[in-house]
């Protein structure tokens, strides 16, 4: 059999272990056909020389917002998704967003296709907010979402008034989840400690971007994080925390993981680079902090950037995800809705920086061999940028791995011939006008991205050669547990005391 594409010469990465050099990768229909050596090839076989770089998985950002209401000037399905083909992502999942003015998922979800069908260049999938969660929601919608549309995973607030739910709406969300083997998704910050602060810092006049991370201390998403956790135990449900910044929020969940609790963690580029300083002005803007205001926001010390690279490298955190959420900040609408009078006002700055076409690199630029100063392993990096989302978001068997029967989504590094890549914006594909990481150095960029065995990404031959329409939806299946286990005993309870009542 002839193959459509072989890749060869590189070192092929998966989530167990670096292979040794020499095997090569054989595409057929958009599929992986088999890893071997000596593989053939026929006149119409496009060969890629991989040169000696690794090969990763496609990535796979299981945390990215498009074509959202409320970032009216972020990206759309086109700019976002092609973005994330020029990082390397070659499959995202965004939000289909509730209001809790909206009785049914339904409506709300076929706005959402229609701005999403034929424009995307990368392959995706929709995550569903939940605000309104209604019985018939629980009971009759979501049971449909999962069945006809592939949507098996819901994300909840725990803070943002028009977004928050109670302690009850969570149980009863995590329940219906529970039965369907759905992923529950939690935004875990104490919404009245921040109400509090915000409510003091406004009093004495301290409005200006910086304080926003004064307003959201890592106590806050410690305590939600921890409740949630405990909402989580009680009903026996697998639950997800999104981008996780706070060391005693991680404590919580590593002490539930040693607990055999189905509890998993995710992180972003953010965390792991950025620190608060950014929110401060600067000498020719003194708005400039508002490009950086995210939530969680950014912490204060190195010491809790190394606490997030400690917990990507022992497991506490099972994604990377880039939280992609951006605004312009020089247009109407976007960042500038915080400048009020010419007075900035945290409160009002759309929270969301951009990461789509970053995410990638940013890890892969510490990641190798740990003797050599890296801080994860090229393993670590395929696990959490494309396996573990995949098995999460149930797209195992599809996504997220170099091995037979899997889309033949590929990414080739190039890092010896290299002295590295200078981020700036004008070079990134989203159409924001702003990267927090203008002038940070990466040791590597993707040479190629390659989708279901066609190269759309080309970086020494002009760039991007995919198309809008590229991308396919996937309907996904049921995620899987990938930290602990469901069935374990609640603490403090009697035997079987649960089944009295759950």
């Amino acid at each position: 059999m002839d193959f459509d594409l072989v890749v060869k010469n590189g070192f092929i990465v998966t989530a167990a272990e670096v292979h040794p050099p020499g095997l090569e990768i054989g595409v057929k229909n958009g599929k992986i056909s088999c890893i071997g050596v000596g593989l053939p090839q026929g006149p119409n076989t496009k060969v890629i020389d991989a040169e000696g770089g690794y090969i990763t998985p496609g990535g796979v950002d299981s945390h990215v917002h498009l074509s959202q209401r409320n970032c009216p000037t972020g990206d759309n399905w086109e700019t976002g998704s092609r973005s994330a083909i020029a990082g390397g992502t070659t499959t995202i999942i965004a939000f289909v967003s509730q209001e809790k003015t909206n009785d049914s998922l339904i409506p709300v979800l076929r706005d959402y296709q229609a701005k999403s069908t034929d424009q995307s260049y990368s392959d995706y999938g929709f995550h569903m907010i939940l605000t309104n969660p209604n019985k018939t929601i629980l009971e009759k919608e979501l049971p449909m979402l999962a069945k006809e549309e592939g949507i098996t995973s819901v994300k909840l607030y725990m803070t943002y008034e028009p977004m928050k739910l109670s302690d009850r709406q969570l149980l009863d969300i995590m329940t219906a989840c529970r039965a369907l083997g759905m992923t529950t998704m939690i935004h875990a910050e104490n919404s009245d400690m921040i109400d509090l602060i915000i409510e003091r810092l406004e009093a004495r006049g301290h409005t200006e971007p910086y304080f926003h991370a004064f307003a959201r201390p890592q106590l806050a998403e410690a305590e939600a994080s921890y409740r949630a956790i405990c909402l989580a135990e009680i009903i026996d449900a697998p639950v997800l925390l999104v981008h996780m910044s706070s060391e005693t929020a991680l404590q919580h969940v590593r002490a539930a993981q040693g607990r055999l609790l189905p509890i998993h963690a995710e992180t972003c580029p953010q965390y792991l680079y950025l620190l608060s300083e950014k929110l401060k002005k600067t000498e020719d803007d003194h708005y400039h902090g508002a490009k950086s205001v995210c939530s969680p926001p950014l912490r204060h010390e190195p010491s809790d950037l190394d606490c997030l690279w400690q917990n990507v490298a022992n497991g506490t955190i099972t994604t990377f995800s880039s939280d992609h959420a951006p605004s312009k900040y020089n247009v109407p609408g976007g960042k500038r809705l915080g400048l009020i009078n010419g007075i900035p006002k945290f409160t009002k700055i759309p929270n969301g920086l951009p990461g789509v076409e970053t995410r990638m690199p940013l890890l892969f630029n510490r990641a190798g061999r740990i003797e050599q100063g890296n801080r994860i392993t090229m393993p670590k990096f395929v696990q959490v940028t494309a396996t573990n989302p995949a098995k999460l978001y149930g797209l195992d068997g599809i996504k997220g791995s170099i091995a037979p029967g899997y889309d033949a989504d590929l990414v080739i590094w190039s890092i010896e011939k290299e002295n590295g890549v200078t981020i700036t914006n004008s070079m990134l594909h989203h159409d924001i006008d702003y990267t927090p990481y203008e002038g940070m150095t990466v040791k590597s960029w993707p040479r190629y991205t390659i989708l279901r065995g066609n190269v759309v990404w080309d970086r020494d031959n002009g760039g991007l050669i995919g198309k809008m329409g590229d991308g396919k939806y996937l309907k996904r299946g049921k995620g899987q547990i990938l930290n602990g286990r469901t069935g374990n005993p609640v603490k403090g309870m009697a035997t079987g005391e649960r089944e009295h009542w759950a």
